[in-house]
């Protein structure tokens, strides 16, 4: 059962309704959108979007989380749902949450409604990119801590699928794993609650946080 959270809706992901199909993006379009990613707070930021996966291609968009240290964000299919590339398939603790700039989401799908559909958990109005956030990095989200993990976080098949294959090329590309366009793998190092609007901060490597 979730905690503490207000459920606008769960969405069954489908890329067409009512028999009209989604138009995907061109990379034409990307690179038009790119500066405005790219304008994105370095040091204070906000939560844009909550997402929660329930089961295999659902969405539950919340108004607040739990991230917990132990399974993730409360609610969500992470730890059950496992890794195919560890030992007897457990969930990897580094990527517990996985985080999205919200500017990039909304360039690659196109539409608000749509942003959720990437799979991510945390959508943030903030520089994700390696230069801003190299692996170690820790923030604050709300009352909870994440550290950026090593381990990056690329766009697949169904990434390709709900946004099209320019999309994945883009995100892909040097520039877009460089900029974490698909996004960035974390933990949770301090367990809290997050709401949309909170604020975003990077934490300075010197500052002492209390781990869980």
């Amino acid at each position: 059962m979730l905690d503490h959270v207000a459920a606008d809706f769960v969405h069954a992901i489908d890329d067409s309704e009512d028999g009209n199909v989604q138009l995907h993006l061109s990379t034409a379009d990307f690179e038009a959108g790119l500066d405005h990613v790219c304008k994105s707070p370095a040091d204070y930021g906000t939560v844009e979007l909550i997402v929660c996966r329930p089961d295999v291609d659902e969405r539950l968009v919340l108004a607040e989380a739990t991230l917990d240290a132990s399974c993730g964000l409360v609610g969500d299919n992470w730890l059950v749902r496992g890794s195919s590339r560890r030992p007897e398939k457990t969930a990897d603790p580094g990527k517990q949450v996985t985080v999205m700039n919200a500017r990039a989401a909304l360039l690659v799908a196109g539409d608000p409604d749509r942003r959720q559909l990437a799979g991510d958990q945390l959508y943030l109005d903030f520089d994700i990119s390696q230069a801003n956030l190299p692996a170690g990095s820790r923030l604050t989200i709300g009352t909870a801590v994440i550290e950026v993990s090593p381990q990056p976080h690329l766009g697949c098949p169904k990434f390709s699928a709900r946004f099209g294959t320019e999309a994945l090329r883009f995100v892909n590309s040097r520039v877009g794993r460089q900029l974490r366009l698909r996004g960035l793998n974390a933990r949770i190092v301090v367990p809290g609650s997050v709401r949309i609007g909170d604020t975003v901060r990077k934490l300075p490597a010197t500052e002492p946080v209390s781990v869980s």
